[in-house]
């Protein structure tokens, strides 16, 4: 919803206040369309070199996430304490045999299967799933260190892979200036090409190559590096619940009591997904 608020307030106050400052929208009007088939056409030549399919399709879902926002509320951070916290009790007072289920078929798991949610990221089920089988097969002799590495690592990978979409962005916006320039130096081209022709007339080819140069401008700092940004933003929230797991899972093997054990897993989330204690507390209480 802001997304779209923005881009209305952006294109309203700048193609308004040119407006209201006497500027003529008709020579902006009829060259935009061409302008921006170079520049667009260029856009999309340059992203198709420079990234494979799988890329490109992960540019567009960073697209996406600009206007859905983050995908995980209050609630998926409660639901996901309340599942590693069973897990972790289940481990530690009916042993290894009782887990196992669990993890080796979280698809199936009835323990899994009441957050749904979650679930459907296979990311986070992997993260959960692949740890604490690393401690079942190892009959809880790992060092709790150890974890913590192999747990960072996975989720550094999947940071990296997950914020190309964002980056890719950025690039396309960092392009676009110069991009712009193109379009405006091939309409000074064309202008060139007409120079016999009466003053009113130049002005009017030279006006339409500066269009350009204002599109790729405008372009890259007022809409796609924008994108970019809010699009790194959401990415970043989203990651926090996997350090929620993380937190859980080695306070919980440090052997830490449990208000330790879920004040360390909630004081990593943001204000405003952050569950209170008593929320986190009760909510256990009840199941």
């Amino acid at each position: 919803m802001f997304a779209i608020i923005g881009i209305i307030v952006l294109l309203v106050m700048v193609f308004g206040g040119f407006a209201l400052t006497g500027g003529n929208l008709g020579p902006v009007m009829h060259a935009l369309p061409h302008e921006m088939l170079i520049i667009g056409g260029a856009c999309m030549g340059a992203l198709i070199i420079g990234n494979s399919g799988k890329e490109l399709k992960g540019l567009a879902g960073g697209l996406a996430k600009v206007f859905k926002g983050p995908q995980y509320k209050k609630q998926d951070y409660l639901d996901c304490i309340f599942l590693v916290s069973k897990l972790m009790k289940m481990l530690k007072t009916e042993g290894p045999v009782a887990v196992e289920p669990h993890i080796e078929d979280p698809a199936n798991s009835t323990l899994f299967s009441e957050y749904p949610r979650l679930l459907k990221d296979q990311v986070l089920v992997h993260l959960i799933c692949d740890t604490l089988r690393l401690v079942v097969v190892s009959s809880g002799t790992l060092d709790p260190h150890a974890v913590e590495e192999v747990m960072d690592n996975s989720i550094k990978n999947h940071h990296h892979h997950v914020v190309k979409p964002a980056e890719g962005l950025q690039g396309l916006a960092d392009a676009l200036p110069a991009l712009g320039i193109v379009a405006a130096v091939l309409g000074v081209v064309k202008t060139m090409g007409s120079i016999d022709k009466p003053p009113a007339i130049l002005g009017g080819m030279i006006g339409s190559a500066l269009v350009g140069t204002f599109l790729g401008v405008l372009l890259a700092y007022g809409l796609v590096g924008p994108f970019a940004n809010r699009a790194m933003q959401v990415i970043e929230a989203d990651a926090a619940i996997y350090h929620v797991v993380k937190q859980m899972i080695i306070a919980s093997l440090h052997g830490h009591p449990q208000p330790l054990v879920i004040e360390a897993a909630r004081s990593g989330i943001e204000h405003s997904n952050q569950p209170s204690f008593a929320e986190v507390f009760d909510g256990m209480r009840g199941r």
